[in-house]
């Protein structure tokens, strides 16, 4: 049997005594755009350090396929995480370069590639995210919504297997953050890459979210796992269903109708 694209096995994570989260299990199958989500101050961009290599478990394991992220040595996990793009929330990309240069950075780090393909692949991928035309502009030269695309440009530098977003909508307008969101799923349909995101805007989850597990402050574990859809349909839990109607439908009744209209839409 196919393992699954990423596999996290009774993770706990934690700042020396502190657990922030624990009993972590679930997987992320290939083509999934998976949405890590919850409350403030869950550790929502926490896993995402865990899965990105930035943060080591307390307990557990992380899961590329059948080969352990944590227990690999240093060589091979590098050669796991360079199949792996990160879109910080910022954009990260470094103001004293063009955007051509932010993107290249990666290619001339991680690959032998010479200067003139360097220079078309660059070209090729700010062309994928709507930026054709842009590589002398700097980061200061172009909208915020225009910086993430650029952002996401970088991180697919490598032509990752799996995309990691933290927050990719925070500071958007909403048809901004309607156009990454179809770029996301664009991609992903386009490329085949797997898409992880830390997020809590609802439109996106609901948009783009294919499966998702939900994160809980209180009992510093997951509470549910599953398609977003189908958690707003199914789940019983009053946190998930506080979440995932902003508070709006908390009686049964009109939660049931909200589901609904989710589930035809």
């Amino acid at each position: 049997m196919t393992p699954p694209c990423l596999a996290i096995k009774n993770m706990t994570m934690a700042y020396g005594d502190f657990i922030i989260q624990k009993n972590l299990d679930f997987t992320i199958n290939r083509g999934d755009i998976f949405i890590i989500m919850g409350g403030s101050g869950c550790g929502k961009s926490t896993l995402l350090m865990h899965l990105i290599g930035l943060q080591r478990p307390a307990k557990g394991q992380v899961f590329y396929g059948a080969e352990s992220l944590w227990e690999a040595d240093i060589d091979v996990r590098r050669r796991i995480l360079n199949r792996t793009g990160v879109l910080f929330q910022s954009g990260a990309l470094l103001s004293s370069m063009t955007l051509a240069e932010n993107i290249a950075l990666p290619l001339s780090q991680h690959t032998k590639l010479g200067a003139m393909r360097i220079r078309q692949i660059v070209s090729y991928k700010l062309a994928l995210v709507g930026l054709a035309g842009f590589e002398d502009y700097y980061p200061s030269e172009i909208s915020g919504g225009m910086q993430k695309r650029a952002g996401l440009a970088r991180a697919m530098a490598l032509d990752p297997e799996i995309l990691y977003f933290d927050e990719p909508s925070a500071g958007l307008d909403p048809i901004s953050a309607k156009l990454l969101d179809d770029l996301i799923r664009s991609l992903r349909d386009n490329l085949g890459s797997t898409v992880v995101m830390v997020t809590h805007e609802l439109a996106s989850i609901f948009a783009i979210g294919t499966n998702s597990v939900f994160l809980d402050s209180e009992t510093k574990t997951m509470i549910a796992q599953g398609s977003p859809k189908q958690l707003l349909s199914e789940s019983i839990d009053p946190k998930v269903i506080r979440f995932l109607t902003r508070g709006e439908m908390e009686e049964n009744g009109l939660h049931k109708t909200n589901s609904q209209e989710h589930s035809e839409s």
